[in-house]
């Protein structure tokens, strides 16, 4: 594990740092509290460092209250302040400027060991919150059977890229696409199977849009793109290759090879119509959705466009 060893004397540095590589640390080198803050500043910046109290350009106190000032969503450095001062009110002002502990000069090495191998305990503690974090937000916003997203984080894409529709005046499209006779593969494959091809339906709607596009399930067989910067002129052929993705090639389900298509209600938005409510929009692909298969599937069926009163 890398920690920053930020200490001034040379002297006493190169003791130190034979010490700390002696625990098996690979060791970052500050000669002073500026070089500190900016290498602790880095995206690859160690998780722990060793700072020395009386330091030029910033000392120990002034070096952690910038660490923690400029420390956001970033990972959390434990900073252990190195220091001959006793007085408990110094001390004190240290904890208070940001340091996680401290340890008085001259240290005995088992100390300094058990000190920092408490500050790794720490660290790994926030390593596992952040990843039970991440796990709870992405069960929130993703579908769980296709890990697309789901139908609140979908509809709160379409409206937010309305919102920049408006801003940036430039038009945004959604299609509405529906799986043709999905009820059938149910009941002559089973549920199982069906998950199989929504799952490869996602993936094949994924791979055939930008990335900065969203993808996300709407619900049961019905899937919702949001397709920024996307007029009109372009929507008829960005519609036809999601379209070609889906049906051009059989979805391979291990027992039978399964031609699927979809029919999707398409519908782009300009600046003016972004103040529309949301739901008319999406009623107006939905509408279009169902012509696409009143005509016979397989298709895209493009919505009218918006009368702005």
């Amino acid at each position: 594990m890398k920690i920053l060893l930020a200490e001034d004397d040379r002297v006493s540095r190169l003791l130190m740092q034979r010490i700390l590589e002696r625990f098996g640390y690979e060791v970052i080198l500050a000669e002073d509290g500026r070089q500190a803050v900016e290498i602790l500043s880095r995206t690859d910046a160690p998780r722990l460092a060793l700072v020395d109290w009386m330091m030029p350009e910033l000392d120990g106190i002034a070096l952690c209250r910038e660490v923690r000032g400029r420390q956001q969503d970033g990972h959390y450095v434990y900073l252990l302040l190195l220091t001959s001062k006793q007085n408990s009110e110094d001390i004190v002002a240290g904890l208070e400027a940001g340091a996680d502990d401290y340890i008085t000069k001259p240290c005995q090495p088992a100390e300094l060991r058990a000190r920092l191998h408490t500050g790794r305990r720490i660290l790994s503690l926030e390593e596992k919150l952040i990843e039970a974090r991440e796990e709870m937000r992405f069960r929130a916003t993703r579908d769980a059977l296709t890990v697309l997203w789901n139908r609140a984080s979908i509809l709160a894409m379409l409206r937010s890229e309305l919102e920049r529709s408006s801003r940036e005046r430039k038009s945004v499209s959604i299609l509405l696409c529906d799986l043709d006779h999905f009820k059938h593969v149910n009941d002559n494959h089973g549920h199982l199977i069906g998950d199989m091809v929504l799952q490869e339906v996602a993936t094949r709607l994924t791979a055939s849009v930008r990335g900065y596009d969203a993808v996300g399930r709407y619900g049961g067989e019905e899937f919702l793109i949001v397709l920024g910067n996307c007029d009109h002129s372009d929507l008829e052929a960005r519609s036809e290759e999601i379209r070609n993705a889906i049906a051009s090639t059989p979805i391979q389900t291990g027992g039978a090879a399964l031609c699927v298509s979809i029919s999707i209600g398409a519908v782009t938005c300009g600046e003016a119509e972004a103040a529309i409510p949301i739901e008319r929009i999406l009623a107006r692909a939905d509408a279009a959705m169902y012509r696409a298969k009143a005509e016979g599937r397989n298709r895209t069926a493009f919505a009218d466009p918006f009368v702005i009163a």
